[in-house]
């Protein structure tokens, strides 16, 4: 029986699970993260190789299965997803390879279907969208150079600086400086600034201000607000102006939303993300993804095999039970 290795390789992680024809899943890993654009190709697959053989033992030799299904961060473009798969075919991992972005593997898990929508909004923000017909719309995603905004990080710089600004008196009050200091124990919120500066306070931690500004936020901080409904904006645009690029708008579909921003289910940003969609796209469906994108991963995998519908039944009664 052909075996799939499949792969969702995060800014903080990398999960992989070695997936039966028959949609039994035999072993499943997480390592380290996987980030090609900061460590380099090498490095990134590195991180695959090492995951598979703590979930599978000292002793697993390559190749791990006849096909991979890789579906990670990082590949934005064609000749990133080129450049992965080469690699991970020259290291033998699978006979066959498949290499695309993170966003498919969400969409393939929270879907009914292969087509649809997906808008991840984890550290970064990103989206993607098939037709029935299986045309694709989809996006650089290369941050502001490419018009990006938001996603985890993002948000946290903008809580950050609205945060500084409150405090010093250039911007308005806000009670974001009261809570950013408070959440990283400092007596300013420029103390925090400095540290992230002076290399003490790592620049992905700003990250973790995200359920701070949901919570100010919540309490009705004006500038709090204003920061969710720009994000809940952005989340619609994404997913809208792809619908549009594949004339799906006019019908039924889809909409998943995954990532931390999203799937923490946050009242406010659900509220105007359901108004956004109910203004611009009224016959989207909204479905946050309640399975991990692995998951999809492996469906990718299963569809490039060509296995059964029972196949993936299987695998889909799997991973539901994990939630």
């Amino acid at each position: 029986m052909r075996t799939v290795l499949a792969v969702d390789g995060g800014n903080s992680k990398t999960d992989i699970a070695l997936v039966a024809e028959d949609g039994s899943v035999l072993a499943t890993g997480r390592g380290g993260a996987f980030q090609p654009q900061t460590t380099g190709v090498g490095v990134a697959i590195d991180a695959i190789g090492d995951t598979v053989r703590a979930a599978l033992g000292p002793g697993a030799a390559t190749p791990y299965a006849d096909h991979v299904a890789a579906y990670v961060a990082g590949a934005d473009l064609p000749v990133e997803e080129e450049a992965l798969r080469a690699e991970i075919l020259s290291r033998g991992y699978g006979g066959e390879a498949t290499v695309g972005n993170d966003t498919f593997a969400l969409l393939r898990a929270g879907a009914s279907g292969p087509a649809g929508v997906a808008v991840v909004c984890g550290a970064g923000i990103n989206a993607v969208a098939v037709s029935p017909s299986g045309e694709v719309a989809r996006y650089p995603a290369l941050g502001r150079l490419t018009g990006d905004w938001g996603g985890g990080l993002g948000l946290g710089e903008e809580t950050l600086w609205h945060a500084v600004r409150a405090e010093d008196g250039r911007g308005p009050a806000s009670a974001l400086a009261a809570a950013v200091r408070e959440y990283f124990g400092t007596r300013t919120v420029e103390e925090v600034s400095l540290a992230i500066h002076f290399g003490e306070l790592s620049y992905g931690r700003l990250n973790e201000l995200v359920p701070v500004l949901m919570a100010v936020a919540a309490q009705g901080d004006g500038v709090a607000r204003s920061l969710v409904a720009r994000m809940a904006e952005e989340v619609v645009v994404l997913a809208v102006v792809a619908m549009r690029r594949l004339d799906l708008l006019s019908v039924p579909v889809e909409v998943v939303l995954g990532g931390g921003v999203l799937t923490a289910r946050d009242p406010l940003m659900s509220e105007l993300l359901e108004r956004g969609f109910a203004g611009s796209a009224p016959q989207a469906k909204l479905i946050v993804a309640d399975v991990a994108p692995i998951m999809g991963a492996a469906l990718l995998g299963l569809d490039a095999l060509g296995a059964t519908e029972e196949a993936r039944a299987r695998l889909r009664t799997h991973f539901h039970a994990l939630t």
